[in-house]
């Protein structure tokens, strides 16, 4: 039996601060986007820090190219009801050619609205530093020190340049992972706690197609797929989606499930089953593809123009806050006395071998739940915000309150909270809730309240922002 390795000794070193700001923001997806603009715009100094070159999150750099859950299906009609910085932030995309018109997903439930990437990344740039924002890309969170037991002072990153420190008043996690606060020692759980985790997919997207001759044929592959495994055919997983993008001859491709050889989930939190994840997901695009090209009419000479930079993880650490999200909340479409915005997605919860949905009561129901202030502020921590699919939901809960439209809701959220607190002087957990929704909604934010029932009955709540 081989032996652990020791470990290393490094010396001691002190680390060079890099900047001091008022705000500091860990990780560039959908919510830290928005969390940064939000902070940006009050004047107060603002940093977000991104591992890749370019913003965006899993809309990027996974491929994932939909915003799901900016709409709900309210009493059996599609609206849109995620506002307020977001659709600033879609508006940019749409005025630059990149954003497609709702369409029907999920079971024809659900509607959802693909975006070119490229126009993503360059909107996303333009947003941010209209914002006041500074961006600091390529450089990858690694830790954190602390000022006193409940204060983070800095957070420490690595990069081309080294081992460097950024100095912040407030700090908002919006990593993903949640690895701030988990360095923090904010308490977090795991899965579902018997160590299951949602199934990641890797992304592609397929150029070449015939538009005429595909036609629908995002409703064939998968009846394509399923006659196919009646003869034996096997695929990662049930529930492909594959729909066109922004110019019809290029597709998007959803259709695989990475797990580890002995069955489980690969781990966003572990390098060596992320480097396996990575391997296996590639050889599942392509094993499908060849499918997809063979057996579907207008896929005849089309070809993988992308493979998405990294697989999409759906979830590692949850962080507990002052309230976890649940599924039954999702369900039953709950509501929330300190209400910073609402979901309208479905349970979407990717279990071995397939998709499952759970949705809202349709037609009876309004079709979303209100997402509460407490679920984005940690506990034992007084500095800080976390916002995205880490924030504080329960497993089943978060199976759908972690796409990017609550993403952008938990992220306007935290970066306006960030600055109301250090306006106020008060711990995140002690500030004037009423106060943020005044000010969420002076800034377009739709709370899901009775008073503001004009947002769903308006005209531009049924097309693209």
């Amino acid at each position: 039996m081989s032996r652990k390795p020791a470990p290393v000794l490094e010396p001691g070193r002190e680390t060079p601060v890099l900047g001091e700001y008022e705000v500091v923001v860990l990780g560039g997806g959908p919510a830290g986007i928005i969390a940064a603009a939000a902070a940006g715009r009050t004047g107060r100094s603002t940093l977000v820090i991104e591992r890749y070159g370019f913003l965006g999150g899993a809309g990027t750099a996974a491929g994932v190219t939909n915003f799901c859950g900016l709409h709900a299906n309210v009493h059996g009609v599609p609206k849109r009801v995620v506002h307020g910085l977001s659709s600033e932030f879609t508006e940019r995309i749409d005025r630059l050619g990149g954003l497609n018109p709702p369409h029907m997903s999920l079971a024809g439930k659900i509607t959802a609205q693909a975006y070119d990437t490229s126009a993503y990344k360059i909107a996303a740039d333009e947003f941010l530093a209209a914002s006041g924002v500074r961006m600091l890309f390529h450089a990858f969170g690694v830790g954190m020190s602390m000022r006193s037991e409940r204060d983070i002072d800095t957070v420490l990153i690595e990069s081309k340049s080294g081992r460097q420190a950024i100095r912040g008043r407030m700090f908002i996690d919006c990593s993903g992972d949640g690895d701030l606060s988990a360095w923090a020692g904010a308490p977090y759980e795991l899965g579902d706690g018997a160590g299951n985790m949602l199934y990641p997919s890797t992304h592609f997207r397929i150029n070449g197609v015939d538009p005429l001759k595909a036609g629908r044929a995002w409703e064939l592959i998968p009846k394509l797929m399923e006659e196919a495994e009646k003869q034996g055919r096997r695929f990662p997983r049930k529930g492909a989606l594959v729909r066109p993008q922004k110019n019809p001859i290029e597709w998007r491709a959803n259709v695989t499930q990475i797990r580890n050889p002995d069955g489980t989930a690969v781990s966003g939190i572990d390098v060596e089953q992320l480097s396996y994840g990575e391997i296996e997901g590639r050889r599942q695009s392509w094993d499908v593809f060849e499918f997809i090209k063979g057996a579907t009419p207008g896929f005849e000479n089309s070809y993988i123009v992308d493979i998405a930079p990294q697989i999409g993880i759906r979830e590692t650490r949850r962080i507990v806050g002052e309230y976890m999200v649940s599924e039954n909340d999702i369900l039953e479409c709950a509501s929330f006395s300190d209400s910073i915005g609402v979901n309208g997605w479905p349970v979407e919860a990717h279990v071995p071998g397939a998709v499952v949905l759970k949705f809202p009561k349709i037609p009876e129901s309004r079709g979303f739940n209100q997402l509460p202030y407490r679920m984005i502020v940690p506990r034992k921590i007084d500095n800080l915000f976390v916002a995205g699919r880490c924030a504080s939901m329960t497993h089943d809960g978060q199976s759908s309150a972690r796409v990017s439209g609550s993403c952008f809701v938990m992220g306007q959220a935290a970066g306006t909270a960030a600055d109301l607190a250090l306006g106020s002087g008060v711990m995140p957990r002690a500030l004037d809730v009423k106060m943020l929704q005044k000010t969420l909604q002076a800034d377009g934010a739709y709370l899901g309240m009775e008073t503001e029932r004009a947002v769903l009955e308006a005209p531009r709540a049924l097309v693209p922002a």
